[in-house]
């Protein structure tokens, strides 16, 4: 199971993803988000996890800029990007974000993930129908089909989710608030107990 720990902000945190064994560690460049960090000291850390920028309503020449700047491995495209943003920037390294939620079946959600198959490597799966950061789980009333790409679960995933994430089969999920204490604060007991779930340790 992989796991990505979004919303870094603190190098204490990043010592303690690397810690407990981590895969991916998100920064984010929102504008208006209480988590955001500036590229240059993301692009300073030093660590084995791979680091992840989220992107929302910059173009691609300034996620371009702001990827080398901050020494990303992955970039994870929100908002406005298109399929040919993933491709320019390369495929082999976005994470293209969907919303399940706005696609009244499985099939018509399939086919808008079937267009980002070329563009992405992984695909993000979040709740609600835009943005980010909802804090509760994905909510549909289907099952998420098989998809070309492997898939990483966000919304709300803690130690009271962990479970029920587990359920649904993804490659991998995504913790942000549901193992903070405040926004951008990580919680190392709510981490702890999380990863020991989703690793099958409890």
């Amino acid at each position: 199971m992989m796991v990505k720990v979004c919303g870094i902000t603190r190098l204490e945190d990043v010592a303690l993803c690397h810690s407990l064994g981590v895969d991916m560690l998100g920064f984010i460049f929102h504008p208006q988000s209480p988590r955001r960090v500036d590229p240059a000291w993301v692009g300073s850390i030093t660590t084995s996890c791979r680091k992840v920028g989220v992107f929302t309503v910059q173009n691609r020449e300034e996620v371009a800029r702001i990827a080398q700047l901050a020494r990303l491995d992955y970039i994870q495209l929100h908002g406005t990007s298109c399929p040919q943003d993933g491709q320019a920037l390369g495929p082999e390294r976005t994470i293209a974000v969907l919303w399940p939620e706005r696609f009244p079946s499985a099939q018509a959600f399939a086919a808008s993930a079937h267009t980002w198959a070329h563009a992405c490597a992984f695909y993000l799966l979040d709740a609600g129908v835009s943005g980010g950061g909802h804090g509760r789980p994905l909510q549909t009333a289907w099952d998420i089909p098989p998809l070309p790409r492997p898939w990483i679960l966000a919304g709300g995933i803690g130690p009271k989710t962990a479970t029920w994430a587990l359920g649904l089969g993804p490659a991998g999920v995504d913790l942000g608030s549901g193992v903070e204490l405040a926004p951008g604060v990580k919680d190392p007991e709510k981490l702890r107990t999380t990863l020991n779930t989703l690793r099958g340790t409890l």
